[in-house]
């Protein structure tokens, strides 16, 4: 089934919370339920508003919601007759991968993913689909071609190997009642964490574009997990500002679960990005354009080092080369609302404010 709109992508959805499992238990509402652990993020706030605003109940399961990690019973509670579960739980990659952050970037993406996965298992009516963040971070540097979800080749380093402990947790077990879809997500842009973060260097004149270089090695860029991947070795790209830069907008992420919601045919990786990825020189040159900053400094890596520890973010946002086709959502047919990177920044520019 082709959908030609969001719109009609929307519609469906509606539909889906007044037809979907016609033997769960939807509660005393008798609406179609939503589970989102991890609501209270950037994206999670979003898909609270979709899935609210097509009248479904929505539960939210995180350190501070009704619904709190840990409780086993709670949680069993809420994904029993649930329609979908969705999983954005993490600490936000947004920040300096000092040893107290990669560990705790690791252990909230995998606990939390292994504490629902016993609960789906254990539950009489499980969620026919769960979907879990991913990240396409887990794909190499790519200057040559692009990685798709049949032909796209694994990277090393500690954000990959974040990334495949966290698949790996996500899609061990049988859960014969429920469809499994692991979100392979681009950079999202909107009023989050990515954007801001790529707004600010511009304001501050460090927009033009951002070449790697030489750096020190150091513990940060070790790999961490059961099969640690990186040796502690800086990655140096060489790529001279001309790295990919795969991107989708919050719009486009919420579409595509709506999307993939109606799909019953898909399920394990999912690339979610632009079918347009843009690169480095070109993406800096616009955002320099909406935020009319009158000059952009190239920025080489011995430069973005301090600007980035200022920012409290790493220099790996913007200078792996990240080049992802979301092959298996055109070939099924979704429409991207925000396919091309130019309107998208204004749009964000005035998200952002």
């Amino acid at each position: 089934m082709e959908h030609q709109s969001h719109a009609k992508q929307g519609d469906a959805t509606a539909d889906h919370a007044e037809r979907s499992h016609s033997g769960q238990d939807h509660g005393q509402s008798g609406r179609a339920r939503v589970v989102i652990a991890g609501a209270s993020g950037f994206l999670g706030r979003a898909l609270v508003a979709a899935f609210e605003g097509d009248g479904w109940e929505v539960v939210r399961v995180g350190r501070r919601e009704s619904v709190r990690w840990g409780d086993r019973d709670a949680i069993e509670r809420a994904v029993d007759g649930a329609d979908v579960l969705i999983n954005l739980a993490g600490k936000s990659v947004n920040c300096r991968y000092n040893n107290a952050n990669r560990n705790e970037i690791l252990r909230s993406r995998v606990e939390t993913t292994a504490e629902l996965g016993r609960a789906v298992a254990a539950v009489s009516a499980p969620p026919r689909v769960w979907f879990n963040a991913s990240t396409a971070t887990i794909y190499r540097h790519a200057t040559d071609r692009p990685n798709t979800e049949a032909e796209g080749e694994l990277g090393k380093g500690f954000s990959v190997d974040v990334a495949r402990s966290w698949e790996r947790v996500f899609f061990e077990g049988e859960l014969p009642g429920t469809r499994r879809v692991a979100l392979r997500m681009a950079i999202v842009l909107g009023d989050g964490p990515a954007a801001s973060t790529l707004f600010t260097l511009a304001r501050l004149g460090l927009g033009g574009p951002n070449i790697d270089g030489w750096a020190p090695n150091h513990r940060r860029y070790r790999g961490i997990g059961l099969t640690p991947s990186g040796d502690g070795s800086a990655p140096q790209y060489r790529t001279r500002g001309r790295q990919k830069f795969s991107w989708v907008h919050v719009d486009d992420v919420v579409g595509s679960v709506r999307f993939l919601l109606e799909r019953d045919d898909l399920d394990g990786v999912v690339n979610v990005s632009s079918p347009n990825p843009s690169d480095n020189r070109t993406l800096m040159a616009g955002i320099r354009r909406v935020v009319r900053a009158p000059f952009g400094i190239p920025s080489w890596r011995w430069m973005l080092e301090p600007a980035m520890a200022v920012l409290r973010t790493e220099p790996e946002l913007i200078l792996k080369s990240r080049w992802v086709m979301p092959e298996r959502l055109t070939d099924a047919g979704y429409h991207f609302e925000h396919p091309e990177l130019n309107p998208v920044l204004r749009l964000v520019a005035r998200e952002l404010g």
